[in-house]
């Protein structure tokens, strides 16, 4: 495979800034096997039937985006310099792993005033990435970031207009629970709780699990040669309640169904010995086509970026023609793109038994 097979024409004007409001009436590009219909997310009451069970991934994403300022002593007197860090993960030794604008003007030992109340030393470098040890843990560290950061929202927002206060709302999913995500997991972001009611009402089942996302979901794939690509690593767990859930709903005949590339990655993970058990650990799984899904039945997920690790997921879980005919009726029909975008419910057709 290379890596021109997963590319695509995407018009400037089809990539959305904002969520549509309320998030259930963004649009649905439903594909029922080789069958486009055009639809909205409210409308998911009728394509989900009872025993269908939707994983949801549960994480909260913080706001890592952090600006401060850097204090020196020079010779003509002190000094100040603006410091911009991305939050990317916590280390074990208890610092943070960031991106930091401009690294070089950052010693190692320095201090980053952020607010009154949130500042930090950078300890070492590594990999192009500084580690950062701030000034509170625990409670105090997370009612600290949340006063001082914004939302890291993707690249291709962030060049087109600052993070705000709609969204830290917007960029949240209803039932976020377990904070450490530096991206959101954004199909998710089109379920209200009204929405939740109305498919559990009809016999929709919902499990939980965990998987934080990190800035590594908008790394560009490099190599022309798929297989070269090394896949970035994003910690996960799926509990044993949550596996149960799930291999009760496969043995009753029920469908599978993650919202969203994260969960759908975390559940495989899981079922990587063939049948779904509880894992917790750092997941860096590739899925290219030819993949043999253990757990997924169908994806709910929005439209990706030309030449993405997630442009493989999908057409592992479609087929490749498959997914150029749906992305080209995406755009014909002028669908909205990436992370604030629309969506897509896909459903693989049946095989037939041999």
């Amino acid at each position: 495979m290379k890596l021109s097979d997963f590319d695509f024409d995407l018009p400037e004007a089809l990539i959305a800034t904002r969520p549509a409001v309320p998030r259930t009436s963004a649009r649905l590009l439903v594909a029922d096997g080789p069958v486009l219909h055009d639809r909205h997310v409210t409308d998911l009451t009728d394509w989900l039937r009872p025993g269908d069970r939707l994983v949801l991934n549960d994480t909260r994403v913080i706001p890592a985006r952090l600006n401060g300022q850097r204090f020196r002593q020079s010779a003509q007197g002190p000094v100040q310099a603006r410091i911009e860090a991305t939050l990317l993960e916590p280390r074990g030794d208890g610092t943070w792993a960031a991106l930091i604008k401009p690294l070089k003007k950052l010693k190692l030992g320095e201090k980053v005033v952020f607010t009154d109340d949130l500042s930090a030393t950078l300890e070492r470098i590594e990999d192009g990435q500084g580690h950062l040890r701030f000034n509170h843990v625990g409670d105090a560290f997370d009612a600290a970031l949340n006063a001082a950061g914004a939302m890291p929202l993707p690249p291709y927002i962030a060049a087109k207009r600052p993070a705000d206060e709609r969204d830290l709302v917007d960029y949240q999913t209803v039932f976020a629970r377990n904070s450490g995500a530096v991206a959101a997991p954004t199909a998710s972001l089109h379920f209200d709780d009204a929405l939740l009611a109305r498919l559990a009402d009809i016999g929709v089942n919902f499990t939980h699990v965990t998987l934080h996302v990190g800035a590594g979901t908008f790394l560009p794939v490099k190599v022309d040669n798929v297989a070269d690509h090394k896949m970035h690593s994003e910690w996960g767990q799926v509990s044993a309640t949550a596996a149960a859930e799930i291999a009760a709903t496969k043995q009753a005949g029920g469908r599978v169904i993650p919202v969203g590339t994260t969960a759908l990655r975390l559940i495989e993970t899981a079922a990587r010995g063939g049948t779904i058990e509880p894992w917790e650990g750092n997941t860096d799984i590739f899925i290219t086509p030819g993949f043999s899904f253990k757990v997924t039945d169908a994806l709910m997920t929005n439209f990706h970026l030309p030449k993405s690790t997630l442009m493989m997921l999908v057409a592992a879980l479609m087929g490749q023609e498959a997914i150029k005919t749906l992305y080209a009726h995406a755009i014909q029909s002028k669908y909205r793109f990436f992370s604030y975008g629309d969506a897509s419910l896909l459903i693989p057709q049946a095989q037939k038994p041999a």
